[in-house]
Parts: structure tokens; C-alpha cells; sequence
């Protein structure tokens, strides 16, 4: 097997549709660490556990886009700086520091993004409409609540800025560098990837996610 490719170039991002990711040839949970296994025992909503499974392989496929290893291949370890301790936190490739992974699961929907640098990806259901206010108020910068009460749909505008928060949040980021918003009407998804670098969607379809790179 080769070795992994440097990290360089895009950030691979992708957004599915949970029963897409579970459907794949060649790709089930044998390619998760023990470690996963066991904090998925503990989820005991079979849809919810579905999501959290298909949100794990659905990174293991995007960084095989930028490293060149096989999704089995890719060791995935997280860590939460707050408490100290492994098994949940910011998500991260054993042996590849250079690049940065991330990953979010919604009912029936998942994203995953992996690529040079820090990396932060969020997806909801654009149906969502996100509260109370009080909420938003504490999460959301100000200028992003005027933005929207002043939209003409506020509600969509909010989720577009709650994604966009929680991207920026997962990669680190105070600020609003490389980040990137789409809506995939096909799956009726919201999705927001901060990074630094330039962003690649894959699949370009619906059907375009396969297990082996």
C-alpha cells in the first residue's frame, strides 16, 4: 500500500443522505476503530445510531480523496481540550497532523470534509428553522440576527447562520475565512465548511459516493 499523499490542495467535502452512506458497497462498520464501536453501543435510537454510523464512514471516504489511503486505512482518533480526555471532542487522522478532518450528522443526513488545515463542516435539514431566541443571541453574532429579521425568510436565513457558526466553531475559527455555504435541494440539506483552503463537493450527484476512492 502506498503512503499518504501530503496534505495539499482542496478540501474534499461531501453531504449525503444516511441511507446512501449505509448502502454502499464495501462499506460497513468493520472500518471503525473499537473505540467507535463501543460508544455506538450507547446509543440506543436505532435511526440516531444510523446517522452517527454513517457520519464516521462518510469522513473515512472524503479523506481517501486527499490521502490516497483506503477508508479502512484511516485511524480516527478525537480529543476534547476542554476535559482532557479521548473518545469525543474535535475529530482527527492518527499520523496525518497535516490534515484536518470534520463531520456532522443530522436526522437522515450526514456531512463529512477532510483536507489541509483546520476544518469545520455542519449540515441540518433545511426545513430546520433553529431557537429559541435567547439561544441564537448567546450563539450567533449580531450582525447575523439582523441580517436575517431583515430577510425575507428569516427563518432560512437563521439556519444558514446557524450552520455557518457551528462550521466555524468546529474548525477553530473566530473569524470567517474560506467559509463556504450551499443548500443540496436533492437531500434537503443545509451545509457550511470553514476552512482555509479551497472546497471540492463530491459527490456531484446522488450517487456518486463510492467505497473505494
Amino acid at each position: 500500500m502506498s503512503g499518504p499523499r501530503p496534505p495539499h490542495g482542496p478540501v474534499v467535502a461531501a453531504v449525503a443522505t444516511t441511507a446512501e452512506v449505509l448502502t454502499r458497497p464495501g462499506l460497513d462498520e468493520g472500518v471503525l476503530a473499537p473505540w467507535e464501536r463501543r460508544r455506538l453501543d450507547r446509543i440506543r435510537v436505532p435511526a440516531r445510531r444510523d446517522d452517527v454510523v454513517a457520519a464516521r464512514l462518510l469522513l473515512r471516504l472524503v479523506a481517501t480523496r486527499v490521502t490516497g489511503r483506503p477508508p479502512h486505512a484511516h485511524r480516527l482518533v478525537q480529543f476534547c481540550a476542554e476535559c482532557g480526555r479521548s473518545g469525543h471532542g474535535r475529530p482527527s487522522l492518527s499520523g496525518l497532523p497535516g490534515t484536518g478532518v470534520s463531520m456532522s450528522h443530522a436526522p437522515g443526513l450526514v456531512a463529512a470534509a477532510a483536507g489541509p488545515g483546520a476544518v469545520g463542516i455542519d449540515v441540518e435539514p433545511s426545513s430546520r428553522r433553529p431557537g429559541p431566541r435567547a439561544v441564537l443571541e448567546r450563539m450567533l453574532p449580531e450582525a447575523d440576527l439582523v441580517a436575517a429579521d431583515q430577510a425575507a425568510d428569516p427563518g432560512s436565513a437563521l439556519l444558514r447562520a446557524w450552520v455557518r457558526r457551528e462550521a466555524l466553531l468546529k474548525a477553530g475559527a473566530d473569524g470567517r475565512p474560506g467559509l463556504r455555504e450551499w443548500r443540496d435541494n436533492g437531500r434537503g440539506a443545509t451545509v457550511a465548511v470553514a476552512c482555509e483552503a479551497a472546497v471540492e463537493l463530491l459527490p456531484e450527484d446522488r450517487y456518486g459516493i463510492t467505497a473505494d476512492g
